[in-house]
């Protein structure tokens, strides 16, 4: 699909997905605030750590979850139950070996502890609601992959050839599980986003691989140009503009190799509204007619929070890689199935 085709479906696609009902509005009463040149402030640090993900689960059967669904989801959560756990003092001469869920969750044993993770404790409240899915549409909240278009099947065949078959995020290059986007996802830990606005542009700053989006703001979607379709960039060729009090950025030309929700020909539409002092409402609508049998849309909180961004010190592959290499390589020589987990979360099938 030619780039010109493609802002036409876009801008079509996103105008239907996201009608006036449907745009996020600011909390009853609330006035959102202004940047000393008159546009929306976005400012700040926020996360979007949850237990809430991506997708619904399939015991879900609607959007909104009610409270007391939400606490119990929370108190029998794997990693909350692992991290609660893992703060007692630990007795290996008496302790309950029994694995959680089939997982071992003695500490220090496997991969990482609980104290080295930070997913949250609560499901996710976006405009006062607890949700059981970031996506709001379509109805069931799960992903409309084509067949055969799914993460796993997508996966590249070349993984044991060499390090550039090796996933992004496993070399350093971005960070793992679209945390920086297209659709800006929370993980199990990073989960944290410094948004600076200057007249012309905004940045927002990723916590996880100190991936940053760099977006030129325009005047409104018609002055909407991108760089030429040949230059694929990292987390995708994003351009912004001004809806009121609402941040609207378009997103395509996504590096092929950034394994994700969108392909090289796909287009991302995402907002970003104040509801009140202490949250961003953040929506996204997915459009591409390579992967999905429909566009599909989101909606995510962003809460303000106090705690900075901590470094992001990327080793992945820097010794390790040869020895990743390696057993994949004795695992297909000896007739093992190699599940390649990390490598799954890196192509965004949360």
């Amino acid at each position: 699909m030619g780039i010109a085709l493609r802002f036409l479906v876009s801008a079509a696609t996103v105008a239907l997905a996201f009608g006036p009902a449907a745009l996020a509005q600011s909390a009853p009463g609330y006035v959102a605030p202004k940047t000393s040149w008159g546009e929306p402030d976005l400012q700040g640090t926020w996360t979007n750590t949850s237990i809430t993900k991506m997708q619904r689960p399939a015991e879900h059967k609607s959007l909104v979850i009610p409270p007391e669904e939400a606490k119990r989801i929370a108190e029998t959560d794997y990693y909350v139950v692992r991290t609660e756990k893992e703060k007692k003092p630990l007795d290996l001469t008496n302790y309950d070996l029994k694995p959680l869920d089939g997982k071992d969750i003695i500490a220090g044993k496997g991969g990482y502890d609980a104290a080295y993770i930070d997913v949250g404790s609560s499901v996710g409240n976006v405009k006062g609601e607890y949700r059981s899915s970031w996506i709001v549409s379509p109805e069931d909240g799960r992903i409309p992959y084509l067949p055969g278009k799914g993460p796993s099947e997508r996966r590249s065949s070349k993984r044991a050839e060499g390090p550039e078959g090796r996933p992004v995020a496993e070399r350093c290059l971005i960070g793992f599980g679209n945390t920086g986007g297209p659709v800006m996802s929370n993980v199990l830990y990073n989960n944290r986003y410094q948004i600076v606005q200057v007249p012309g542009s905004v940045m927002i700053q990723v916590e996880m691989n100190h991936d940053a989006r760099i977006i030129p703001i325009v005047a409104s979607r018609a002055d909407a140009h991108h760089g030429p379709d040949v230059i694929k960039k990292w987390l995708g060729d994003s351009v912004g503009w001004y809806e009121g009090d609402t941040l609207v950025v378009q997103t395509l030309n996504v590096n092929p190799i950034q394994r994700g929700y969108l392909s090289q020909d796909g287009v991302l539409e995402e907002r970003f509204t104040r509801w009140n002092d202490k949250q961003i409402t953040y929506e996204f609508t997915v459009t591409d007619p390579n992967l999905y049998s429909q566009p599909w849309k989101g909606e995510m909180a962003l809460n303000a929070t106090k705690d900075v961004l901590y470094e992001y010190a990327c080793h992945e592959g820097n010794i390790a890689l040869g020895g990743i290499l390696e057993a994949i390589n004795k695992a297909e020589r000896e007739g093992i199935v190699y599940r390649d987990e990390k490598a799954d979360v890196d192509e965004g099938s949360q």
